[in-house]
């Protein structure tokens, strides 16, 4: 019998092994996880929007990404980016999918590819194409036939891209997880048992076309058996799945939030978010993905809400222009490693919950191997705790989990910060004043050769179809010449209705008046006198698009543009309603139609040249000039704060929209401890919303590049400075007994280590590429205070901890030092826990 059953055994042995050496893999999933292989897994992700950096960017943000701990790279599929138009496909450039999966395949981690196609994501109109919009009988996300077929139709065409390219794991390639539909919850209540016939659908649409792996859907208690249910939010601790069979997942961990113009940049202290993590994997939560792991720049137009920045940076571990966040990056990574080290008995055991006080609990997770891994949670938001637990005593500080590998030694605290902090600058470039032209956008000219004319108002995105932010709505106003206001009386006043975005409004091809809407509300009322004169009169309303809604029930219904009413106040007739009389319209900009912003389009006309031009506060006005791309490989802003509003192009290529909209909120102060939510922890009140707008390095030529500018309000362009970003200080605040990972892996994992055993925590100082430590600002080994950039010398200080760090220090790109009393000429205050603080200025290396 032994001989009959070992030659299956090595059969499906050496078939495994060759299964391995191809890279086919089988994804499956239990209630504990996702499971490659045969091998359940904890799996850690970010996610990383391949349309919102350049393929340069990729490989390097990949790495980043890997090197932070991260398993996977999580990313929607944009359609509106891909079809365009109906059947004409794009996938090159930033759109070139395929090669995004193959980086990350390339650096030995996995894909969650959220095909949607549905997205949300502050993208333009959720990623759905506008043309769909218009299929004839559709509505968006209910059982209706037309929807449908769209929806699978380019369901299909990813689908069978990615098997054609052998990427899906079940081929060899990192695709482990595919989603379908997104965040679709709040929707299917609203659409009741139509909505309900749509998940059903969705869900046998997507299972049906056989990937080999499984499929996910966010936010959807009702996903149907095999779909895996999903969480997204700030924290997902509450979260169960719809069935027992079902691994716990997190597909969006909001590292931060989103920010809009004219609203405070939300930021997401790194504490609080490892606390949310850590909750969740105590829980029994084997699928983490951070949303986003690098936010990157919302390009041309393709931001959503409306009024979502061209920024997406998301206060994500790696910034929008790809540098590492510290201490975010840092932190989140040491929990990262902390995690794996529990991988075994966290997917081996559910956890045993044990009270150790009001608000303090234990989650102890037993492996089948006699190992042994615990979670230390004190919930309390003001006050740090002293606990029992296994006969030890263990410090927590408020808000925070301690995670015990071995369920003895604390390897790492969320509240414990042990990483550095970078401060980041943008620096001027060195390169000369751009010399700019000017053109005149034509205004007079308008209605000469409308697109169309029609009785009434017209919705704006059924005439422009997207294609252009602009929209003229222009009528003619008669005025007799025996009108009061003419002999001396008050002036009259218009008033404008509109659902929004941004209006101007024009008399005579003079700019009147300007309002706009905001997130919050779209809709726009505009009040304000009018010059008129005797005879004829051309109103001229130009109304602004700042990206189409992207999530709410039917948004694709929702109007935008002017929908009036539109009436006249002050004139001998008392009221005098336009709405409804003759209009004409033109979509888009003149210089949009010349394509004054591309390389051959910018030689069709004549700019008005001088040193004045560009300081001509002047309304609709195109600014053109060539600049050297800078030396070094720092990345690249522009500096548009002395301008109003507009769009922004270099060498034909949109950089996106911008707004010199200033910030309201309240900004007065930020704890990390207590739930968080997006109004919590805001920086940036006073300051313009988004200053500074990406110019990716790949986008420019030596010499010679042209940067085009479409200002809307009027600005001083010759203020605009193209700047490098990088590290201006870094600075460290560490305890004596910060967790240290080290010295467990040394006592549990049998790692020979010379000299003593016990591994003093350290001081990680390092400045970016190409920087050194010039200077230490401060330094104090001791009981300092304050936070970064606001160090000050507590009771106690050893007075040699300047000189020591300059000596470690200066000169370096990096520098260690150990947090000991040996270190720094004796223990200045025995008996009391120091911790050393240091903050250190990064200079260009000469």
């Amino acid at each position: 019998m032994g001989g009959k059953s070992a030659t299956p055994t090595i059969y499906l042995g050496l078939l495994l092994v060759f299964i391995v050496q191809l890279g086919q893999c089988e994804v499956t999933y239990d209630r504990k996880s996702i499971i490659i292989n045969g091998q359940r897994k904890i799996l850690l992700s970010g996610s990383i929007h391949y349309t919102r950096s350049t393929p340069d960017m990729w490989e390097g943000l990949v790495q980043k990404a890997k090197d932070g701990g991260l398993d996977a790279i999580q990313t929607y599929v944009f359609w509106n980016g891909h079809e365009p138009t109906p059947g004409n496909y794009n996938f090159e450039g930033r759109y070139d999918l395929v090669r995004f999966i193959k980086t990350v395949q390339k650096a030995g981690m996995y894909v969650h590819l959220r095909i949607g196609p549905y997205i949300c994501g502050e993208w333009n109109f959720g990623g759905f194409p506008v043309w769909l919009k218009y299929v004839p009988g559709i509505s968006f996300r209910t059982d209706n036939e037309p929807f449908k077929m769209a929806m699978q139709g380019f369901t299909q065409k990813i689908v069978e891209m990615m098997k054609s390219e052998g990427l899906f794991a079940s081929q060899g390639g990192p695709i482990i997880l595919s989603q379908i539909e997104n965040e679709y919850g709040p929707e299917s209540k609203e659409f009741g048992p139509a909505g309900q016939s749509y998940v059903n659908w969705a869900a046998q649409m997507a299972v049906g076309l056989n990937t080999g792996v499984p499929w996910v859907m966010c936010k959807e208690d009702d996903a149907p058996d095999p779909v895996i249910n999903a969480c997204n939010g700030f924290y997902c601790d509450a979260f169960t799945p719809n069935k027992p069979n079902k691994p716990t997942m997190w597909t969006e961990a909001w590292s931060g939030w989103f920010t809009e113009f004219g609203g405070t940049i939300k930021q997401r202290p790194v504490e609080d978010l490892a606390f949310a993590v850590s909750r969740f994997i105590q829980k029994g939560g084997s699928f983490v993905n951070y949303y986003m792991y690098h936010g990157g720049t919302n390009f041309g137009r393709t931001a959503g809400g409306p009024f979502i920045t061209t920024s997406y940076d998301y206060d994500a571990p790696i910034d929008e222009y790809g540098i590492i966040r510290e201490p975010k990056y840092g932190h989140l990574r040491e929990l990262h490693r902390t995690i794996k080290l529990c991988e075994q008995a966290l997917l081996s055991s559910d956890p045993t919950v044990t009270s150790l006080g009001s608000m303090q609990e234990a989650h102890v997770f037993q492996s089948e191997g006699g190992g042994c891994a615990a979670f230390v949670a004190n919930y309390n938001t003001k006050s740090f705790a002293k606990v029992l637990f296994n006969n030890k005593h263990y410090n927590l500080p408020p808000w925070s989990i301690s995670i015990l590998p071995d369920c003895s030694s604390v390897v790492f605290n969320t509240a414990k910060v042990g990483v550095q902090t970078s401060q980041m600058q943008m620096w001027g470039t060195g390169t000369p004043a751009l010399m700019w032209e000017r053109y005149d956008e034509e205004i007079s000219s308008l209605s000469t050769f409308p697109v169309l004319s029609s009785t009434g108002l017209l919705e704006q995105i059924n005439v422009t179809r997207d294609s252009s932010d602009y929209l003229w709505y222009i009528t003619d106003v008669n005025v007799g010449s025996n009108e009061k206001f003419l002999q001396g009386g008050e002036l009259p006043s218009i008033t404008v209705q509109s659902a929004g975005h941004a209006l101007h409004i024009f008399i005579n091809g003079q700019l009147s008046g300007s309002a706009y809407g905001s997130r919050e509300d779209r809709r726009i009322t505009y009040h304000g006198n009018i010059n008129l004169r005797a005879g004829s009169n051309k109103l001229a309303l130009l109304s602004v698009a700042m990206g189409l809604p992207n999530v709410g029930v039917h948004y694709e219904l929702w109007n935008t543009g002017v929908v009036g009413p539109v009436v006249i106040r002050g004139l001998n007739d008392a009221k005098r309603d336009l709405t409804w009389q003759a209009w004409s319209y033109q979509v888009g900009l003149k210089g949009e139609a010349m394509n004054l912003h591309s390389l051959q389009g910018s030689t069709s006309v004549e700019w008005m040249q001088g040193s004045l031009v560009a300081q001509t506060t002047q309304p609709l006005t195109w600014y053109r000039a060539y600049l050297d791309a800078p030396a070094g490989d720092e990345p690249l802003a522009l500096d548009m704060s002395s301008m109003g509003k507009g769009q922004i192009w270099i060498n034909g290529e949109s950089i996106g929209r911008y707004w010199t909209e200033y910030a309201n909120g309240d900004c007065t102060g930020c704890t990390y401890a207590g739930t968080y939510r997006y109004p919590k922890c805001q920086s940036g009140c006073g300051q313009p919303t988004q200053r500074w707008y990406h110019v990716p390095r790949s986008y420019l030529q030596p010499t010679q590049n042209l940067l085009v500018i479409f200002e809307e309000l009027g600005g001083d362009a010759s203020k605009i400075n193209l700047v490098k970003r990088s590290v201006s200080s870094v600075c460290a605040d560490v305890s004596e007994r910060h967790p240290n990972i080290r010295n467990w892996e040394i006592e549990n994992l049998g790692q020979p280590e010379s000299g003593n055993i016990f591994r003093r925590p350290k001081v990680h100082l390092h400045c970016a590429k190409g920087q050194n430590i010039s200077e230490i600002k401060f330094a104090s080994f001791g009981t300092p205070l304050g936070t970064c950039g606001n160090f000050q010398q507590g009771a106690c200080h050893s007075p040699d901890s300047h000189t020591i760090l300059e000596k470690k220090c200066v000169g370096q790109q990096r520098c260690t030092v150990a947090i000991s009393p040996n270190n720094f000429g004796g223990d200045p205050c025995p008996n009391v826990m120091k911790k050393m603080a240091v903050e250190a200025i990064c200079s260009t290396s000469n």
